[in-house]
């Protein structure tokens, strides 16, 4: 399964889409790759930055959300990252790099989703972390 038209799953729109299209989901995986261009924000002098992998991570995990409830006829819930934990960076991607980025949820506490995320490189593993976020609708992955 790939999904380029993602806005339908996230709340993001231009300049703030970090995904291109969604590569796989199912009730507790979603895997999305995303290649950043020049005119990123998060565009470091030629290398995509630390915040962006982290809203790389937060809009894989919105949307894998996003694709499951629409399959549910429900709205695409909104979702802010509310903790990070345990961030890594192993180093900065190039511009045009295509990244695979991949979520697990590993739990739910009331309106929180409890995610682990990893984004790989051509097999190399460029940044990891838990986050929990905060679902705003009763929507959760």
């Amino acid at each position: 399964m790939i999904t380029k038209d993602i806005l339908p799953f996230i709340p993001q729109r231009a300049p703030f889409v970090m995904i291109d299209a969604l590569l796989y989901v199912d009730n507790t995986v979603a895997r999305t790759l995303f290649a950043p261009k020049a005119d990123n924000v998060f565009n470091e002098g030629g290398f995509f930055a630390e915040a962006g992998l982290l809203e790389n991570i937060a809009q894989t995990a919105a949307a894998g959300a996003g694709h499951n409830a629409l399959q549910q006829n429900r709205p695409a819930p909104l979702g802010y990252i509310a903790a990070v934990k345990n961030f890594e960076v192993f180093f900065l991607p190039a511009i045009n790099s295509e990244l695979i980025t991949e979520i697990v949820t590993t739990g739910h506490v009331m309106n929180m989703q409890l995610i682990t995320g990893k984004i790989v490189w051509n097999d190399a593993l460029v940044a990891q972390c838990e986050m929990r976020i905060f679902i705003e609708q009763n929507l959760l992955m």
